[in-house]
């Protein structure tokens, strides 16, 4: 999941390159959802496994 947020940061960045403003804010808008979607699926597994091994 980080390596398509990745994906859709670089693809960001190469649109923002050529003028596409908004294809460039569109993709930076996907990579941060899909980021903070990571974020928050790791932190919720850290915590179930240290209640797994309680």
């Amino acid at each position: 999941m980080l390596r398509l947020a990745l994906w859709f940061f670089i693809i960001a960045i190469i649109a923002a390159i050529f003028g596409f403003g908004g294809i460039a804010a569109g993709a930076a808008g996907i990579a941060k959802i899909v980021f903070f979607l990571f974020a928050v699926l790791l932190v919720i597994s850290l915590v179930a496994s240290l209640f797994k091994r309680a």
